[in-house]
């Protein structure tokens, strides 16, 4: 018997701010997430960096057991403006533009890895901390998702939402901390959800910057039996390790 791994209901509060954001972007007078500019929620300028091709893109050094992760864009400038703006900010409009973004990395990843992008994949998106959802008042990530399956599907592809992943411990925030203080934060901090063996799962989240949250997330499935075919994200930052732990981040080149 062929095994169901649908995504259960999506949470009422997630509903709800995502109704709010999309009236207050009708309500208010539109500014530019990325540029600030008025006329509309994202310029023409704006919405071009999010449409370029996936690429590869690991941070370096790569941490141990992260999936072969796809972005579309560099996590600098107007795409991190708006990528602020969507998770911090309550533009829930964003989420649609982000969400064809990533569903661009997740079918050149599923494609990549399954010689086949139009074999059925889930996306599973890394889930926010509780605190951070009823801070936020919604899960970013969660909404991306959902709107890059709606993408992904609009092209024929066979492309669902699993919620996979839950947190079983609290952990730091994670600003300011080394490539090497994150991943011992996050080190066991995830655990999957449900029998999950045997699911052909991308792994997705807005950003990757060392790579430390995918990598835990990918440990996580991995040990309930998933066969984790790679990462996808908006947008990456280029990170280059100095050995001590202090790292720099760049451009894409």
């Amino acid at each position: 018997m062929e095994r169901d791994w649908r995504p259960g209901a999506r949470p009422g509060r997630l509903r709800t701010v995502g109704l709010l954001g999309a009236a207050l972007d009708l309500l208010l007078p539109q500014r530019c997430a990325g540029c600030g500019r008025a006329g509309g929620l994202l310029c023409p300028a704006c919405a071009a960096l999010f449409g370029g091709p996936a690429r590869v893109r690991p941070p370096r050094p790569a941490p141990p057991g992260l999936p072969r992760p796809w972005a579309v864009a560099a996590y600098t400038g107007a795409v991190r403006q708006v990528i602020v703006a969507h998770k911090e900010q309550g533009r829930t409009g964003l989420a649609r533009p982000l969400g064809s973004c990533l569903a661009t990395a997740a079918l050149a990843a599923a494609g990549d890895a399954a010689g086949d992008a139009a074999c059925p994949v889930l996306l599973v998106p890394v889930p926010s901390s509780p605190a951070s959802v009823r801070r936020r008042g919604h899960d970013p990530t969660l909404r991306i998702a959902l709107a890059a399956a709606r993408e992904a599907a609009r092209s024929g592809a066979a492309v669902s939402v699993a919620r996979m992943l839950a947190h079983r411990r609290r952990v730091a925030d994670q600003a300011g901390l080394t490539a090497v203080a994150r991943a011992a934060n996050l080190a066991g901090a995830l655990e999957a959800r449900g029998d999950v063996r045997g699911a052909p799962v991308v792994l997705v989240d807005d950003v990757i910057t060392t790579g430390a949250t995918l990598a835990e997330a990918a440990r996580a499935l991995r040990s309930g039996g998933a066969r984790v075919l790679a990462a996808a994200v908006v947008a990456a930052t280029r990170r280059y390790d100095d050995g001590a732990g202090t790292g720099e981040f760049g451009h894409f080149t």
